[in-house]
């Protein structure tokens, strides 16, 4: 538009310019949101521990614990309460002694996530239970993934472990499994298993589709135990320079049956492209490390700890995702 067409030389402004009066209020300018923040859309991430009574604070993730199942439920309940809609189980083996090639553990019933599953579910019958299945927790290398003696991925082998904890967790009683190792073909594999099982139109594939190589995921790696023994998982998530690429991978899991696709870290212009491409709904992670940066900024005193989280979680939002893997859901409980 010209500068004549907005000021007319006769003195009359275009009245098209005139945009502050559609949100000079708090309550109008929410209403320019495509779409608002709402409970809902909050997946609250848990680390449980195969140790029943533990509460262990974990030091790089403010306010965060690995707890045992006798006190995540009490914890669960007061979110609950308040309006939690689903929770992520993540797992985190006692030590070193008890991971091996295969990740044994992790589909054990001696195991953190196994037994917890029907305890959660009985206790809170309208949680939407989602399970991460992965195997960088539990093998004695930290990959999400079998190797073969070279340290390199076995995909065929992989694909085989992840389908077969994807479906003990899911016949344990999920409502969604989350696979987040980044093999190719996992999700064609899981649902046939889930097929195989009749249980297909029971449990849902949530898929890491678009989850990026990041620096960002150091604090998590602390939580669950699961840093790299050797080399680094540069070799089968997806680089960060790459955008078609996260296409083709979210394309692709739709193809062999995803019912949700995962961006991961939660790239404003990757959701986007998720949202465009997709035909199941969007699911954003806020990791570990952006949430710590978060923390820490605002203990600096750079901004306002609420303002920040609220600022980071609305952009996600508008970026495309329908729903947030968010560490500060239990305060988005309280603020929303």
């Amino acid at each position: 538009m010209t500068a004549d067409a907005l000021f007319p030389r006769d003195g009359t402004a275009s009245i098209a310019s005139q945009l502050k009066s559609g949100y000079n209020h708090k309550v109008s300018a929410m209403w320019q949101a495509e779409r608002q923040l709402h409970k809902s859309m909050f997946i609250y991430p848990v680390f449980l521990s195969a140790d029943p009574d533990l509460e262990e604070p974990i030091t790089s993730l403010p306010n965060q614990y690995r707890r045992g199942i006798n006190k995540l439920l009490p914890f669960l309940a007061t979110l609950v309460a308040k309006g939690l809609h689903s929770v992520i189980l993540f797992g985190s083996p006692p030590g070193p002694d008890q991971k091996d090639s295969q990740g044994s553990l992790a589909d054990s019933l001696d195991g953190p996530i196994m037994p917890a599953i029907p305890l959660i579910r009985a206790a809170f019958p309208e949680l939407y239970v989602i399970a991460d299945v992965s195997l960088c927790e539990y093998t004695d290398h930290g990959h999400c993934a079998v190797c073969f003696a070279d340290g390199s991925v076995d995909n065929e082998a992989s694909v085989a472990r992840v389908s077969d904890i994807a479906l003990a967790f899911a016949r344990a009683g999920v409502h969604c499994v989350a696979p987040s190792d980044m093999s190719d073909g996992r999700i064609r594999a899981i649902k046939l298993k889930l097929l195989a099982a009749r249980l297909e139109s029971k449990v849902a594939i949530m898929s890491y589709s678009a989850k990026y190589a990041s620096c960002l995921y150091g604090p998590f790696r602390e939580a669950a135990a699961s840093a790299p023994a050797f080399g680094d998982r540069k070799r089968y998530l997806l680089p960060p320079p790459a955008r078609t690429l996260a296409r083709k991978a979210m394309l692709r899991d739709m193809h062999e049956g995803a019912d949700m696709l995962m961006v991961k870290p939660a790239y404003p212009d990757i959701l986007s492209d998720a949202k465009e491409v997709s035909t199941v709904p969007v699911v954003a992670m806020q990791v570990s490390g952006e949430f710590a940066m978060i923390h820490a900024a605002a203990a600096a005193g750079v901004f306002a700890l609420k303002d920040m989280a609220m600022e980071s979680t609305e952009i996600i939002v508008r970026s495309g995702a329908d729903a947030i893997l968010s560490y500060f859901t239990p305060e988005f409980l309280d603020w929303l």
